[in-house]
This record gives structure tokens, C-alpha cells and sequence, in this order.
């Protein structure tokens, strides 16, 4: 048990992330040289926007907080030590994430069940956004397990989880720092590489050109030509 515990963490923790940052920016590039004009969401909104809105604005809403937390955790740990060093603040810090993390779920729940029920949406969803959902699933209810068990995740991020993810952009990745970490943590750090690893072959690359052409670009006009009554009919799908 214990060697095998020796593979799996020198596996995920050692190789898998720099197979994933290859392939990252790799088939990225390369993608976008080739096939440039599939750096969309591929958005279907246009098919049904009622339930569409309650998926998709909590989950961006949450999931951007959730992100950019998570990204000045890694490159300020010490300010995120300072900050939690008063015990208030770290209250403030750990229920505002939380609360971000259900905003998340609530959107993801609402997507996953939109792709489901609607046959328009169903329709246009493709084995790779299932893969992804049900990733983006596994993330979120590992986040939010992590943060209800294991208390003062913006703590133990930065004294532990920082020095590592430094180590492998030094390219000298040092497992003391995640070996003794519980399970629920690893998979949740698995699952945040493995995204890194599908996100070029999917439509998450969206994330790379939205939202900033939306900032300048002039309001889009839509001209229907045809009776959309018959178009929406569902006699037609």
C-alpha cells in the first residue's frame, strides 16, 4: 500500500503536471493557428435563455472569485498569511469563498440539468462537454468538501500547496509539501491539472478571448427573415 502510494504521488504530483502544461500549450498554439474561429463558447443561448441565465451567470459569478482567489494565494502567500493572521479576516476570507464555491455548484447544477432536459441544448452538447461538466462537478464538490472538512484552505494553500506549485514551474517539484495531505485535497489538485490538460480540446478556450472584445465591439442585430413560430415549433426538432 505504501509503495503504492510512493507511485501515486510521484505520478500525479511529479509527471502529470508537466504533461498537462505541455499539452497545454502545445495543441493551445496550435489549435489557434489552425483553427482559429473555434475559440468560442460555442454559446447556446440563442436555443433557450430562460434557464440558461440561472446556469450560466451564478456559475461565472462564482468561479471567477473562486479562480482569482485561488491565483493570489499562489503568488501572494505571504500576504494571504498577513491577512489571515487576524482571526476576523480569515472569517471574512473562508465565508466569502464558501459562499462563491455554492454559487458555483448552484450554476453548474443549473447547466448540467439545462443540457439535460432541453432538447435544443441537448442536442448541440457533445461528449467533451459532458467530460468537462462532469470534471468541473467533481471540482467544485471537492472544493466545497475541502473547505467544510479541512478548515482554513487559504491558509494551508499558501504554506503548502504555493511552495509546491513554485517548485514545478522551477522545474524541481517537491512532493514534501503534498504527500501528507488528505485525499479529497489530491483529487482536488488532480482535477484542477486534468482541466488544464482537456481545456485546448474543448470549449473552455473561450476563457482565452472573452470577455474582452465584448468591451469595444459594437451590439450585435439580429433580423428574423422567417416565420419563428415555425422555427421554434417543436414539431421541428
Amino acid at each position: 500500500m505504501e509503495q503504492f502510494q510512493t507511485y501515486f504521488d510521484t505520478f500525479f504530483f511529479q509527471l502529470f503536471p508537466y504533461v498537462t502544461l505541455f499539452t497545454f500549450f502545445v495543441v493551445t498554439i496550435q489549435r489557434y493557428r489552425s483553427k482559429a474561429f473555434t475559440y468560442s463558447s460555442l454559446s447556446s443561448q440563442f436555443l433557450e435563455n430562460r434557464q440558461h441565465f440561472w446556469g450560466l451567470v451564478p456559475f461565472h459569478y462564482g468561479i471567477i472569485a473562486v479562480l482569482t482567489a485561488h491565483f493570489l494565494w499562489f503568488l501572494l502567500p505571504e500576504t494571504v498569511l498577513w491577512w489571515n493572521s487576524v482571526p476576523a479576516r480569515l472569517y471574512i476570507m473562508e465565508i466569502a469563498m464558501f459562499i462563491f464555491g455554492l454559487m458555483t455548484l448552484v450554476g453548474l447544477i443549473n447547466m448540467v440539468s439545462r443540457r439535460n432536459t432541453n432538447a435544443r441544448a441537448r442536442f448541440v452538447t457533445s461528449s467533451a462537454d459532458w467530460m468537462v461538466l462532469g470534471i468541473l462537478a467533481v471540482q467544485v464538490l471537492s472544493g466545497l468538501y475541502t473547505a467544510y472538512f479541512h478548515r482554513w484552505g487559504s491558509s494551508w494553500f499558501a504554506a503548502s500547496l504555493a511552495p509546491y506549485l513554485w517548485s514545478v514551474f522551477k522545474l524541481s517539484p517537491d512532493l514534501s509539501y503534498v504527500v501528507a495531505l488528505p485525499f479529497t485535497i489530491k483529487l482536488h489538485i488532480i482535477g484542477a491539472f486534468s482541466i488544464i490538460l482537456l481545456f485546448p480540446y474543448t470549449r473552455l478556450v473561450h476563457i482565452l478571448v472573452l470577455p474582452n472584445p465584448y468591451l469595444w465591439r459594437k451590439p450585435q442585430l439580429v433580423r428574423w427573415n422567417w416565420n419563428r413560430k415555425s422555427i421554434r415549433s417543436s414539431k421541428n426538432l
